[in-house]
């Protein structure tokens, strides 16, 4: 039988699968009524797996578009295990919206190819508010949650290659 490696924890009481890992989260301020609530779920996420709160730094800036900036200053200092990416792009009157939510997908997967640090991309793009609000914590769940898990077991698998 194959070795099979995902990343998934095998419970702990005593420490869960985050602990003694180290995230920085880089937020979008723009939309912020979203992007607070998907920090809210990741932050939540991650405390009740494990990590504590001296080991998350959370980075606030101006809109998606500056993100992957900042997540590549994170993921090069050597501080951290994994960079979460928090957004909200929403379609207006123009496709500006796409032009800011696609650089910002490139640029996100970019540092985690150049720095092997996963970078965990989770910038809304939708057409409404309505949305957008039910991924921030609505009906369709918390985006913010799903980043952090991914975080989790994307340090997880690469830990069992290295």
């Amino acid at each position: 039988m194959p070795r099979i490696h995902d990343g998934a924890a095998p419970p702990d009481p005593e420490h869960g699968p985050a602990a003694e890992l180290r995230f920085a989260v880089v937020v979008s301020r723009f939309n912020d009524f979203v992007t607070a609530k998907l920090l809210d779920g990741c932050l939540d996420h991650l405390l009740a797996s494990g990590a504590s709160d001296d080991d998350i730094d959370v980075y606030w800036v101006p809109g998606a578009f500056e993100i992957p900036l900042v997540a590549q200053t994170c993921a090069q200092s050597g501080r951290f295990d994994a960079v979460i990416c928090l957004g909200a792009v929403i379609q207006g009157e123009t496709d500006h919206y796409r032009l800011v939510v696609d650089e910002a997908a490139r640029g996100i997967a970019r540092v985690g190819l150049d720095t092997g640090v996963p970078c965990i991309f989770e910038v809304l793009a939708t057409q409404t508010v309505a949305l957008a609000v039910a991924r921030a914590g609505g009906e369709a769940g918390n985006k913010g949650e799903e980043a952090a898990q991914a975080a989790i077991e994307t340090i997880r698998v690469l830990r069992t290659i290295t």
